[in-house]
């Protein structure tokens, strides 16, 4: 086959310069070669001009999108009550379940009719390759932190798997206090001690989980530590100022402000950020997975 010209769109800035340069009797080959277009694209825009007097309307490329049926539109919105996800998220959901593929810019599109989503310009830059650490097997390490929630003013604190991002325990407090987080891993141990012991906690630097202050003889453990060391458990404490190293339990704090306010409940939400919404960090090629498939 022979080589195809590059088809370059006409602009209005272009249309106008042609308009301009026609006038002051530049020629068409001239012009065709400036603008990167066909001569007879200059001699269409020029005619139109002198015939009308209007500049030549541009014609959107490519084909008309068509209409989702009725069906395709009440699965989006059935998956998305569901899920509470976007459309780039949705669209590999709805594919996962139902076999059927829409694409997530027509899936975009609903949301926004039904007031689902809004428009995201930095949303739609080029987004960096996505690297993601975890260990291999669950209950090898959790993260432990607490996050002071803005819809009910609770003390909220979780301990989340770091392979699986499974909730084990947790839950909604009056304050934030070192008895909770004890409690907490104690109730992961009972609970799933069969399956394996924790080897690894890893919390920020926290009062609750750790002593700043220390003694004269630079001993200063808390009581968390001094109870994880007496159940054999590391405990792996954040860099000052490097939220990033507890960055799984950060998002799901996220998670927890946007999502929670449509449950009755902790338990409730919990149940769902567990066994219902497919996490992202799980996805596979073949398959998606929730937090409590994973673990």
């Amino acid at each position: 086959m022979g080589k195809r010209n590059k088809v370059v769109k006409l602009t209005d800035k272009k249309i106008r310069y042609i308009i301009r340069a026609k006038t002051n009797n530049v020629s068409t080959k001239r012009i065709a070669l400036e603008m990167k277009v066909s001569e007879s694209t200059v001699k269409r825009v020029w005619m139109y001009w002198i015939k009308n007097r209007k500049l030549l309307p541009i014609k959107k490329f490519g084909r008309k999108s068509k209409e989702l049926d009725e069906e395709y539109v009440d699965l989006i919105l059935k998956t998305h009550k569901e899920q509470k996800l976007g459309a780039r998220r949705l669209e590999k959901i709805i594919e996962f379940k139902h076999g059927i593929h829409i694409p997530h810019n027509r899936i975009h599109k609903v949301l926004l009719e039904h007031n689902l989503a809004k428009e995201n310009r930095n949303k739609k830059k080029r987004r960096k390759a996505w690297i993601r650490y975890e260990r291999e097997h669950s209950l090898t390490a959790v993260h432990l932190d607490w996050h002071t929630s803005n819809i009910n003013g609770k003390e909220v604190c979780v301990v989340l798997d770091d392979s699986s991002r499974r909730i084990l325990a947790g839950g909604e407090y009056d304050a934030a206090l070192a008895d909770i987080n004890i409690g907490l891993v104690r109730e992961v141990l009972d609970n799933f001690g069969e399956i394996r012991k924790i080897e690894e906690v890893i919390t920020d630097r926290g009062s609750q989980f750790y002593a700043n202050k220390k003694d004269k003889n630079g001993v200063g453990d808390s009581r968390f530590t001094t109870f994880l060391k007496g159940s054999g458990i590391k405990h792996i404490k954040a860099r000052v100022k490097h939220p990033q190293t507890n960055g799984k339990i950060e998002k799901w704090h996220d998670t927890y402000e946007k999502r929670r306010p449509d449950f009755d409940n902790f338990d409730k939400f919990v149940n769902w950020y567990n066994t219902v919404r497919y996490h992202e960090s799980l996805d596979t090629k073949r398959y998606l997975q929730t937090p409590d498939d994973a673990f």
